[in-house]
């Protein structure tokens, strides 16, 4: 009997032992930032997945316009990123992943820019309001709060190697752009040869920092951020897009589509027979004459810049 109790302690102080590692183990890795991440971002990846901007775009439903106005605003989002990680490249948080030659993105920018606008692009383009709201976070972290840096450089570059490459090929598909690269340089590594392998060392490095949890729970919460700045965006876009509706609900008929008299336009000659034409227009019309606006287009432009980032999530 006493020999039986001395085996069943010991088997139960075995499995204390055991079960104690196993503890220790899952707390290291769901202590680990990537996973965090993963984890803490999962509900917005589910709600910005939803949207229709989102699923258009995977389908390859976008303008040339707009992409290339995509491409101005992540040309902004990326010098503003890039100039504070050259800022912050000696500061512990943030050192052990600063790889200038393998992800700066602005030099690729830029050639895009001069392919999609000529030389002068310079002159020819502006930052959006919504665009410049996501400028200024991250200049205000970079300079007063670089330990979350790391929150904007992770969602962008790992999501660039991963479903980056994926859009890649929806706009060259959808946009008829050359094979060779010209106008999706952005999406080109020259200096990353195998981009799982780059990115497994990257989720290392920054696992590997010095961070204390309450630390890397913040660094989530500045990821989420980012993610509730692109659902306002979507949200506007939505708006504007649905003005360009094949059909407008208000009696169900089809609107001009922009092609021949607008005189023929089902909508317009209702209105007529109705004599409510006066001070009406062709809903086709009004919603090209906004999408004409600056501030509009550069809305739009923010929120395609801003969809690539999370669509690139999915595919880590």
């Amino acid at each position: 009997m006493s020999a039986e109790l001395e085996t069943s302690e010991g088997l139960d102080e075995s499995e204390k032992k055991s079960s104690g590692a196993l503890e220790r183990e899952n707390h290291t890795r769901i202590a680990d930032l990537s996973e965090l991440l993963k984890e803490g971002t999962k509900e917005a990846h589910d709600r910005a997945e939803n949207t229709q901007f989102v699923k258009d775009f995977l389908k390859g439903n976008i303008k040339k316009e707009l992409f290339k106005l995509a491409t101005t605003a992540l040309y902004f989002t990326y010098s503003a990123l890039e100039e504070e990680m050259d800022r912050n490249k000696d500061h512990p948080a943030f050192a052990p992943l600063y790889f200038p030659m393998e992800l700066h993105r602005k030099e690729a920018l830029t050639k895009d820019m001069e392919y999609f606008f000529g030389e002068n692009w310079e002159k020819q383009v502006q930052c959006s309001a919504a665009t410049q709201k996501y400028v200024d976070r991250i200049h205000y972290v970079g300079q007063y709060e670089p330990e979350l840096l790391v929150a904007h450089a992770y969602t962008r570059y790992m999501g660039d190697l991963s479903g980056g490459q994926v859009l890649k090929k929806v706009a060259q598909r959808a946009l008829k752009l050359p094979s060779t690269g010209e106008g999706t340089q952005f999406y080109l590594f020259e200096n990353v040869d195998n981009a799982q392998q780059f990115k497994q060392l990257y989720r290392a490095r920054m696992n590997a920092l010095d961070l204390n949890l309450k630390t890397k729970e913040r660094i989530v919460a500045e990821a989420n951020k980012a993610f509730e700045y692109n659902m306002q965006i979507f949200s506007e876009l939505d708006q504007a897009g649905s003005m360009l509706a094949k059909e407008t609900l208000k009696d169900g008929l089809p609107m001009h589509d922009g092609k021949g008299d607008v005189r023929k336009c089902p909508y317009y000659a209702a209105q007529q027979d109705k004599g409510a034409l006066e001070g009406s227009s062709c809903p086709f019309q009004t919603a090209m004459a906004m999408l004409r606006m600056p501030s509009l287009q550069l809305i739009i432009a923010a929120s395609v810049a801003l969809a690539a980032g999370l669509l690139a999530w999915y595919y880590l």
